[in-house]
């Protein structure tokens, strides 16, 4: 166990008992860029709680075309599939790692046991529950009444927040997936953002200014 990583990430949410028990019962995995590490339809038998790394939580349609929904940081859970561990259903989101990523798995029932025994547990999961609500009504509102241009401008905003990089490398396809778009259209209004000074082209790499 990364005791030293989980006490850096999580004393502040939970109490020294509880950190003491995922010590105890948690499992660490390590995940590579775009591993999936929860899939569509998968059964969790786990929570994640992520020490390192970033991880996108995607949707899909029934055609297998992803839409980004948010990122999860690390010191984060994915609230999704603690909804889906509650009710014993099948997770309906897809959980890719965004860099390198180092997370602690947590058994489903200790899950529920803890939200019943533990309030600081209980206090992280509702806090949880908040901030991925307003992430998806936010994300919402970026579908209803951003024009793409503005989105995808957010986006990349979003991906030097989350890399802690002016410096972003990635391809114009995985930018289109990640929005739900034609990679004809990405590459239309990234030349378009350079024109306007707020980027820099490279080949697979933005420098956001």
């Amino acid at each position: 166990m990364e005791k030293l990583l989980l006490q850096q990430k999580f004393s502040g949410a939970f109490d020294e008992d509880l950190i003491k028990e995922i010590e105890k019962i948690g499992i660490v995995r390590t995940y590579q860029k775009d591993d999936i590490i929860i899939d569509i339809n998968q059964t969790l038998k786990y929570i994640p709680l992520l020490l390192t790394g970033n991880i996108k939580i995607l949707r899909e349609d029934a055609d297998g075309n992803e839409l980004l929904i948010y990122f999860l940081e690390a010191g984060e859970t994915c609230t999704m599939s603690l909804t889906c561990c509650l009710g014993t259903s099948k997770s309906k989101i897809r959980a890719v790692a965004e860099m390198d990523s180092e997370l602690v798995m947590i058994p489903v029932e200790y899950m529920q046991k803890w939200f019943q025994t533990n309030a600081s547990w209980r206090n992280f999961i509702l806090e949880s529950y908040q901030i991925r609500f307003d992430e998806m009504l936010e994300a919402i509102d970026n579908l209803a009444f951003m024009k793409m241009d503005e989105r995808l401008y957010k986006y990349l905003l979003n991906k030097t927040e989350l890399h802690e990089s002016k410096t972003i490398n990635v391809k114009h396809q995985d930018i289109a997936e990640d929005l739900h778009t034609s990679r004809v259209v990405i590459s239309r209004l990234l030349k378009q953002l350079e024109n306007e000074n707020k980027i820099k082209l490279s080949r697979n790499k933005i420098d956001v200014l």
